[in-house]
């Protein structure tokens, strides 16, 4: 039994070791036609579940960068969060005033991380979210 075991373990060596050598020895060119035989002919979706390639068609307006990124932790608080339409909540941060709230918003403040983590939103369009945020207050 000890006299197999040293063979299978020799035997999953030499295939161990022989197959990293043929990979390292592929050339670019060679993985490129790989990779091209064996990419898949098409895909596969259930109806209406086909990716769809929207456009952008301008800036969001602060809702939708509001409902889309930021109400998951300012509708409820999460972590310190100032809560939409709070105005005790709002207060201290306005009082540092607009340049302090845009900076912190865009770079990330606390646990918010930089543009609530929208980082396909511009600049403009995190300011609109804040406007959304404290509008009435």
């Amino acid at each position: 039994m000890d006299m197999s075991r040293k063979l299978l373990t020799a035997l999953v060596a030499a295939i161990t070791f022989s197959s990293a050598s043929f990979a390292a020895s592929v050339s670019q060119e060679e993985y490129d036609a790989i990779a091209e035989r064996i990419k898949p002919v098409g895909d596969v979706y259930l109806a209406g579940a086909e990716p769809v390639k929207v456009e952008p068609t301008g800036p969001r307006d602060g809702a939708a960068v509001y409902g889309m990124f930021c109400t998951a932790c300012h509708s409820s608080g999460v972590s310190g969060a100032p809560k939409t339409g709070n105005a005790g909540d709002w207060a201290p941060r306005i009082a540092q005033g607009k340049d302090v709230l845009k900076d912190h918003a865009i770079n990330g403040f606390n646990a918010m991380p930089a543009k609530g983590s929208c980082m396909d939103c511009s600049d403009d369009e995190i300011v609109a979210a804040i406007d959304h945020m404290i509008k009435g207050l």
